[in-house]
C-alpha cells in the first residue's frame, strides 16, 4: 500500500479545522485531524514543508515505522506543532489499515470493551442559577455527567462561560488574543457554592466535573480540592499549570478529589511521573495532539497499570475526525473513564459526515471500515480559514497570568 498522494484541507465551518488526507496507489485513503487551536497554520506549514514530502512512496501499512520516522527522525522532537502533525499522519494511516482490513477501527485495536461510551456535557451560566438551568436541560437529554462552570461576581469574563446567556462558548474569539481579568481569591470563595447548588438540586448520583483551566498554584488547588470534597466531584481538571509535575504531589497530599490533566500534553513523557506516582486519576490528551493512536495506546497502557483512566479532550475545536477516532479508542480501551462532548455545529457535521451517533448521554460507535469519518472537500471550500486566537489573562493588578 504505497502512499501516492497526501495533502492538507483547511476549513472553518464554525471553527478552524486542519485535515490531512493520505491516498494510496490503490485509491484507498485515510484522513487525520491536525487541528491545533490558534496555531493551525503553523501545523499546515510543518505538514506541507517537512512531513508530506517524506510520506510519498512509503508503505502505508508500516504505521509503527512511519511513526518513529516522524518522531525519532525529527531532531527537534515533541512540541505541540510537531505532535499535531504526527498525530494526523497516524490517524490517517490507521484509517487506511482498517479500511484495507474491511473492519471498523475498534475491531483492529482488539474489539469492544464496552457497548457504549459515556460522555459529559458542558453546562455553563452567567450565574449559578443559569448554570443549573443548563444542567437540567442536559439531564433531560440523558447525560449522566456534566461539567459545570459559572460566572464569578467581580470577574467580568470567566473561562467556559459565554458572554451572553444561551450562546455557544467560543474561547478563540478574536484575531489577536483578547485580555481577560482574573482573581483567584474571588474564584476560590465562590466556586464551592456552585457545587453545593448542583448537589442540592440534582442529588448525589449525577457525575459533576469542573475545569480550573490552569489558574491556581499548588497550595490553592489543594485548598479547592479539599473544599469540594463534600460534593464528590468526578474530577477537578487542570487545577495547576502542569510543567512542574511535582505540583500534583502537594495537591494529592491534601485532597481525595480526583484529578484530571493533559489536554495540553503531547507525549508519554509529560505524564510519566504523574502516572507512576499516582498523582492523577484521568489522562486528557486527545488523539490528535498525543501522537495519534500509536502513541496514545502506550500512554493508556501505562496509565492502566496505575488505575488511571482515560478522559479524552473533546472540544469543538477538534474535528469530528478526532472525535470519531476517539469513540473507537474509547470503545476498545480497557481503562476507559469518560469522553468529553461538545456538539459540533450542523455545518461542521455536514462537512465531516460520520457514522458514530449520540444517544441518551452516550456515544455509539459505528461499524463502517476505518474510523468512520470522511470530509466533503467541495463543501469544505465554502468555509475559508479565519484567524482566531485564544485569550490571555491578567490579574487585577495587571500581572500576566495563566489562561
Amino acid at each position: 500500500m504505497k502512499i501516492s498522494d497526501a495533502y492538507v484541507i483547511v476549513t472553518s465551518p464554525g471553527r478552524n479545522f486542519v485535515t490531512l488526507k493520505i491516498v494510496t496507489e490503490s485509491g484507498t485513503y485515510g484522513i487525520g485531524d491536525a487541528t491545533l487551536n490558534g496555531r493551525e497554520m503553523a501545523v499546515v506549514a510543518y505538514l506541507e514543508e517537512h512531513v508530506i514530502p517524506a510520506l510519498i512512496g512509503r508503505d502505508a501499512s508500516r504505521i509503527e515505522d512511519i511513526w518513529h520516522y516522524l518522531y525519532r527522525g525529527a531532531y527537534w522532537r515533541r512540541g505541540p506543532v510537531t505532535m499535531a502533525a504526527v498525530s494526523a499522519v497516524d490517524l490517517a494511516l490507521w484509517d487506511i489499515k482498517a479500511k484495507a482490513a474491511g473492519m471498523p477501527l475498534y475491531q483492529l485495536l482488539g474489539g469492544k470493551s464496552r457497548e457504549r461510551v459515556m460522555t459529559y456535557a458542558h453546562c455553563t451560566g452567567r450565574d449559578i442559577e443559569g448554570c443549573l438551568a443548563e444542567v437540567e436541560k442536559h439531564v433531560r437529554l440523558g447525560y449522566r455527567a456534566v461539567r459545570v462552570q459559572a460566572g464569578v461576581p467581580g470577574i467580568p469574563t470567566i473561562y467556559g462561560v459565554a458572554k451572553r446567556e444561551g450562546e455557544r462558548y467560543e474561547p478563540a474569539d478574536a484575531e489577536l488574543p483578547a485580555e481577560h481579568v482574573w482573581s483567584t481569591e474571588k474564584y476560590l470563595n465562590h466556586v464551592p457554592k456552585l457545587f453545593a447548588a448542583v448537589r442540592e438540586r440534582f442529588g448525589e448520583e449525577l457525575h459533576v466535573l469542573h475545569d480550573v483551566h490552569h489558574r491556581l498554584t499548588p497550595i490553592e488547588a489543594a485548598r479547592l480540592g479539599k473544599a469540594v470534597e463534600p460534593y464528590h466531584l468526578f474530577w477537578l481538571e487542570d487545577c495547576v499549570p502542569a510543567e512542574n509535575q511535582e505540583s500534583f504531589r502537594l495537591i494529592r497530599q491534601h485532597t481525595t478529589t480526583p484529578l484530571a490533566v493533559g489536554e495540553v500534553f503531547n507525549s508519554i513523557h509529560d505524564y510519566r511521573e504523574l502516572i507512576e506516582n499516582q498523582w492523577i486519576d484521568y489522562i486528557r490528551t486527545p488523539l490528535s495532539h498525543g501522537g495519534g493512536i500509536t502513541h496514545m495506546r502506550r500512554i493508556a497502557d501505562l496509565a492502566g497499570l496505575y488505575h488511571v483512566r482515560t478522559g479524552f479532550h473533546g472540544p469543538t475545536d477538534l474535528s469530528p475526525v478526532c472525535l470519531g477516532a476517539a469513540i473507537h479508542f474509547d470503545t476498545w480501551v480497557p481503562n476507559f473513564g469518560i469522553q468529553e462532548h461538545m456538539p459540533h455545529t450542523p455545518e461542521t457535521d455536514t462537512v465531516f459526515p460520520h457514522d458514530y451517533r449520540f444517544e441518551d448521554g452516550h456515544f455509539l460507535v459505528g461499524e463502517a471500515p476505518g474510523h468512520g469519518v470522511d470530509i466533503d472537500e467541495t463543501l469544505a471550500k465554502q468555509y475559508p480559514y479565519k484567524r482566531a486566537s485564544l485569550p490571555v489573562n491578567r490579574l487585577e493588578d495587571g500581572t500576566l497570568w495563566h489562561w
